[in-house]
């Protein structure tokens, strides 16, 4: 039994307790387990120079069966984090999963618009956030807040992942100080924390970043030393000769020689040679970039399972195969979330009184066209002698539609060819009553 807990049965054996004080000491009991976060010894994150050989042991140490512990690895993992590389490859992976609509519907297949609408929200935003980042970092442990009503609607008032370094998956256990044996732990996944938390992913899962790893840290050291080839060979040799034995005078050449830049000029004395040697190291591409290319398509390779969705391919049938197997692996990534969320999120929240009994999460497989599209299908419509509301013009392109125009109507009697257009010049206008004379043989009743 968890610490709370046994706090409360130790004033439970008290004679004379009242039913109302030990429903008031249930209520602290739970008002405590949903601040748990307060009372963890939270420890700045170490960022210390990482390497292969730090990240093998720390996945040896993650490994450990009486007492796993991850932070080396969560520390390595924050550190190849930053790469901008893998940066885009994750925010590619859960946007494709989070740019498809998603819908609640009842036990006939119907579509709930009012229940749709408690997860368009905020709070679910941040929830599905930290469940996709579960397939980098592994098994993840989410705490919510207290259920508030803004404008009439029930909401979480927070969302937000437990410390990782104070979380034990593998025993299902927080531990308060995060180099804390298990045993130390209080558990949530029973008792008052299990009413506040919900745990996705599996125990031992140490995720994707763990493979990532052996891109990334070698990258970073590359990318280290090439700007060390370039600061040594980037910058032509400043050579300078002296027959001068004056230890000022040689002093003098050094400071000049240190402090050489644009505009330089130097006075010299007599038998003084100075001379700029260039370079000839030129191989630094093939040996540094090579090296960041392969790791960065190998990194693609890991998240992505291909390259050319973020990197640039070489023909376009190359990349359609491509994008059909990333489309495999954001379907994944949607059937895990939508898994989460029903068999866990929803589950969760009807315990907290939301009304969702019977209500199950899904994707929207509405069909979505391009602006082009769409108006190609409006054009073939019309074209084919469709009727259509004037009100869907009106509220998708936002156009004040007052009526149908009607057709012209015919010239009424009394026109004549003098009924001249205004917006001719007086030599179209003169040729025009020429023509007209011709073809009425000057009968001025000939249009009547």
């Amino acid at each position: 039994m968890g610490l709370f807990g046994n706090f409360i049965n130790l004033f439970q054996r008290s004679d004379g307790m009242s039913r109302e004080m030990r429903r008031h000491l249930r209520s602290i009991d739970k008002e405590k387990a949903r601040k748990m976060l307060v009372e963890l010894n939270l420890q700045t994150e170490r960022l210390t120079r990482q390497d292969i050989g730090a990240w093998r042991m720390a996945w040896q140490r993650a490994l450990d069966v009486e007492n796993p512990n991850r932070n080396r690895l969560y520390d390595i993992y924050t550190d190849v984090s930053c790469d901008l590389h893998l940066t885009g490859c994750i925010g590619q992976r859960k946007g494709f999963v989070t740019r498809k609509g998603f819908k609640l519907v009842d036990k006939d297949g119907m579509a709930d618009e009012a229940a749709t609408a408690l997860f368009e929200q905020e709070w679910f935003d941040d929830f599905v956030s930290e469940v996709l980042d579960t397939r980098f970092w592994g098994a993840s442990l989410i705490e919510f807040g207290a259920p508030v009503s803004v404008l009439g609607q029930m909401r979480f008032s927070s969302v937000s992942l437990v410390p990782r370094r104070h979380v034990r998956p593998e025993y299902g256990v927080i531990v308060r100080d995060q180099n804390d044996t298990p045993d130390q732990g209080i558990s949530y996944r029973e008792g008052s924390m299990a009413d506040w938390c919900i745990e996705v992913g599996k125990p031992r899962d140490l995720g994707l970043l763990l493979k990532c790893c052996p891109q990334a840290l070698p990258k970073k050291n590359m990318l280290a030393f090439w700007d060390g080839f370039g600061e040594i060979f980037g910058m032509p040799i400043r050579i300078a000769r002296t027959t001068s034995a004056d230890e000022k005078e040689r002093s003098k050449l050094e400071n000049m020689l240190e402090k050489m830049g644009t505009g330089f000029y130097g006075v010299f004395a007599e038998g003084t040679e100075i001379e700029i040697k260039e370079t000839t190291r030129g191989d630094a591409y093939n040996v540094y970039d090579k090296r960041i290319e392969r790791a960065n398509s190998e990194l693609s390779k890991g998240t992505l399972n291909q390259t050319m969705t973020i990197d640039s391919g070489s023909s376009l049938s190359q990349s359609e195969v491509h994008l059909e197997v990333f489309e495999d692996v954001v379907e994944q990534d949607r059937k895990f979330l939508r898994n989460v969320v029903n068999n866990r999120l929803i589950p969760f929240m009807i315990k907290h009184g939301f009304p969702l009994e019977g209500k199950t999460f899904g994707w929207d497989d509405t069909v979505e066209y391009t602006p082009e599209q769409i108006r190609q299908v409006e054009q073939m419509l019309i074209q084919g002698g469709y009727d259509i509301a004037p009100e869907y013009f009106k509220e998708k392109y936002d156009i004040d539609i007052t009526g149908k125009r009607q057709p012209a109507l015919p010239e009424p009697d009394g026109g004549s060819p003098d009924d001249e257009p205004d917006d001719l010049s007086p030599d179209d206008k003169k040729q025009l009553r020429r023509l007209a004379d011709i073809i009425t043989g000057g009968d001025p009743r000939f249009f009547g």
